[in-house]
């Protein structure tokens, strides 16, 4: 890691690039899992940054399940995502798609639960079509991305408040970002990944279907949580 230099662009936050750049140094393969990271010191040295920009990129890098501290020994790897991510999104993107979910997990916890308290038959419609549309294009092998954005938006939408929908969508970028990762690596993986996924989301529209607001919410934020691993976990297959 030594004398590599950074040249941000203006508009990217430097601790995002940073958390970009040790992810690709743990994807290369030159930390494997259990190994130790260098120091803060270190990292700001080689890198040419801040020690609060290396911090904050720690941070992150933990609250995505990658590394984790050991008091008094230093931080280490703990899991390592799929080389493949690379093929779907930069490296210093990555943090931002990853922190969309936090901000998911709140709100469309709490469209999927309005929803199915307050959804019109053919509210209900539009979201079994964007679903149905979804599968179609992932059986076929194509990119669904789409689809899936337009699945949550039905959600959104059917929770009567014009206010989510406007959230949800000024969270595009993130989201749309977060999806072509995710759904690109199901892509790449098993059958059965892409059953899950489906599984998933039709737990979500049985629950609004059935007027159960406290389980569509419940099968929402396991979705999401799901979905946020399957992006970081190489392990995962499903």
């Amino acid at each position: 890691m030594v004398g590599l230099q950074l040249t941000p662009p203006r508009k990217e936050r430097l601790a995002d690039i940073l958390y970009g750049q040790i992810l690709e140094q743990i994807l290369a393969g030159s930390f494997r899992e259990g190994d130790r990271l260098p120091t803060e010191h270190e990292i700001s040295s080689a890198f040419n940054v801040s020690r609060p920009v290396v911090r904050e990129a720690l941070i992150r890098l933990q609250a995505d399940g990658l590394i984790y501290a050991r008091r008094g020994a230093g931080t280490f790897v703990r899991a390592v995502p799929s080389v493949a991510i690379t093929n779907f999104a930069t490296p210093a993107n990555i943090s931002g798609y990853l922190r969309s979910f936090e901000v998911r997990l709140a709100l469309e916890a709490a469209t999927a639960s309005l929803a199915a308290e307050r959804r019109s038959p053919a509210q209900l419609s539009s979201i079994e079509e964007a679903n149905n549309r979804m599968r179609e294009k992932m059986m076929r092998g194509e990119s669904a991305n789409e689809e899936d954005f337009a699945f949550h938006r039905e959600i959104a939408v059917a929770s009567g408040n014009e206010l989510f929908v406007s959230q949800f969508e000024s969270l595009r970028r993130e989201v749309g970002g977060s999806m072509s990762v995710a759904l690109g690596l199901t892509k790449l993986g098993s059958e059965e990944r892409r059953n899950t996924v489906m599984r998933e989301h039709q737990q979500i529209i049985e629950a609004i279907r059935a007027g159960n607001g406290e389980l569509a919410a419940l099968y929402m934020r396991y979705h999401l949580v799901q979905a946020r691993e399957r992006i970081t976990d190489s392990h995962r297959d499903t």
